[in-house]
C-alpha cells in the first residue's frame, strides 16, 4: 500500500510518499517525474516517517544540515540505487559533478569508464528530492543542468546550503 500527505515549504508545496515504514517519495507538487515511485491508489494518511521527514525538512529550510535521514525506501534498478548512494554522501553545501559521480561508479565496478549521460539520467529521476541530494549535482563546468524541480530551485537550494556552509 502507498501512503501520500503534503506538507509546506518555502519553495512550494510537496507531497511525501511512503510504504507505512519508510520515506519513498518526495517531489515538489507538479515536478518532472511527480509520483514516478507511486503504486496503485494513494491513500491520505499520518504516519510517524511523515512527522520525522517533516522534521528534516523544517531544519533544512532553517539553513541547517539536518544530521539524520528518515527511513528511505530506493525501489529502482540496481545502477540508479548506487548513483543515489553517492549521492547521499555529497555534504551539505557542496557539489559533484555528474562525470566524477560516473568516475567514482566505474572504479566501483572495475570499469574503465561510464556514461556521464547515464548517471545524469538516474539523477533525474531520483523520487526522493532534496533528502537525497540530486541538486548537488552541476555540469563538468559547475553549471547549473537539469533539476526535475526546476533550475531556479535548484539555485534557491545551493544558494541556501552553501550560505550557512561558509
Amino acid at each position: 500500500m502507498c501512503f501520500i500527505h503534503s506538507c509546506d515549504s518555502p519553495l512550494g508545496p510537496i507531497t511525501l510518499a511512503s510504504d507505512g515504514e519508510s520515506l519513498t517519495g518526495l517531489w515538489f507538487d507538479g515536478q518532472k517525474y511527480f509520483g514516478s515511485s507511486l503504486s496503485g491508489t494513494p491513500v491520505r494518511k499520518h504516519l510517524s516517517v511523515f512527522d520525522r521527514t517533516a522534521r528534516w525538512l523544517e531544519i533544512y529550510f532553517g539553513g541547517k544540515d539536518p544530521g539524520f535521514l528518515p527511513p528511505l525506501s530506493m525501489k529502482s534498478t540496481p545502477f540508479r540505487k548506487s548513483v543515489w548512494e553517492i549521492l547521499l554522501t555529497i555534504p551539505f553545501g557542496q557539489t559533484i559533478t555528474y562525470g566524477e559521480i560516473a568516475a567514482r561508479l566505474a572504479g566501483e565496478s572495475g570499469l574503465p569508464h561510464m556514461s556521464a549521460q547515464a548517471v545524469g539520467g538516474a539523477v533525474g529521476h531520483n523520487p526522493i528530492s532534496i533528502i537525497i541530494p540530486c541538486h548537488r549535482v552541476v555540469g563538468a563546468n559547475g553549471s547549473l543542468t537539469g533539476y526535475a524541480g526546476g533550475l531556479d530551485r535548484k539555485m534557491r537550494l545551493l544558494k541556501l546550503e552553501q550560505k550557512q556552509a561558509s
